[in-house]
């Protein structure tokens, strides 16, 4: 936000013509940072309760480095996803204090030790190619303070495997289950437990997979009614949805 509006904003509270809840909700709409390539959005922890997220592809290290720097500096925390070894090296090179998680290709800049994690989000595969989808979803389950649990290569094809984490299961506020293939596993973890479930179709597969499409028709079909299905490979938006129901239910008896 730019100060002198922020000043104005604030000589009015402070000339009682507008209520402080009036300010918050100014506060909610006011603009953005420029940086002439991007315009920054300041105010999502306000309005959204986490900051503006990055995505790294198609974006110059130069320009990763410049939004992340910004976030930075207005939230104390930056979240950067499909990013490479390279860019985070020139993140760390500018003096960001950086968490590399390679398998999810996602870069964690924060100024403080994050709190300590609350409630539970379970991470799911049917494979092990399935992984790398799952650990962008991981880190950004945590990012929103959640304690995850990741229960890897349980798929249909040895469904013993997955039977034996059913107490894990159980405990969850919301389960992420990634898949390719034919995409049977959300379902299957759908029918077991009590909370939401967020399918997260894979680009794993031979043939008629058709690159994750198959598993995302599947996941769209299905019968368990708890199940909500993101795009293909898209395991951020999983993460940051489970984290957002793992908040909320903290604040349920």
């Amino acid at each position: 936000m730019h100060p002198t509006r922020l000043h104005a904003l604030l000589t009015k509270v402070a000339r009682r013509q507008i209520s402080v809840a009036g300010a918050v909700a100014a506060l909610k709409r006011l603009p953005f940072e420029n940086l002439e390539f991007v315009k920054v959005d300041h105010h999502r922890h306000l309005r959204q309760g986490f900051p503006e997220v990055v995505f790294g592809e198609g974006k110059s290290q130069a320009q990763i480095v410049a939004i992340s720097r910004t976030l930075w500096r207005q939230s104390g925390t930056a979240l950067i996803t499909r990013v490479g070894a390279p860019a985070v090296r020139a993140l760390r090179t500018a003096g960001l204090p950086v968490r590399y998680h390679t398998r999810a290709r996602c870069a964690v800049v924060s100024r403080h030790r994050p709190p300590a994690p609350a409630g539970r989000v379970a991470v799911l595969t049917a494979g092990t190619a399935d992984i790398p989808v799952a650990e962008e979803a991981a880190v950004a389950a945590a990012w929103m303070g959640a304690r995850v649990e990741k229960i890897y290569d349980v798929g249909v094809a040895g469904i013993h495997r997955l039977l034996v984490h059913y107490s894990r299961l159980s405990r969850a506020r919301c389960a992420i289950v990634a898949a390719g293939m034919e995409g049977a596993l959300p379902s299957v973890v759908g029918g077991l437990v009590p909370c939401p479930v967020i399918a997260v179709p894979t680009s794993v597969g031979y043939g008629v997979a058709w690159r994750g499409l198959t598993a995302l028709a599947a996941m769209l079909s299905t019968c368990s009614p708890n199940v909500l299905t993101v795009n293909i490979d898209n395991g951020f938006s999983a993460g940051l949805c489970a984290g957002l129901i793992n908040r909320l239910g903290a604040r349920l008896p």
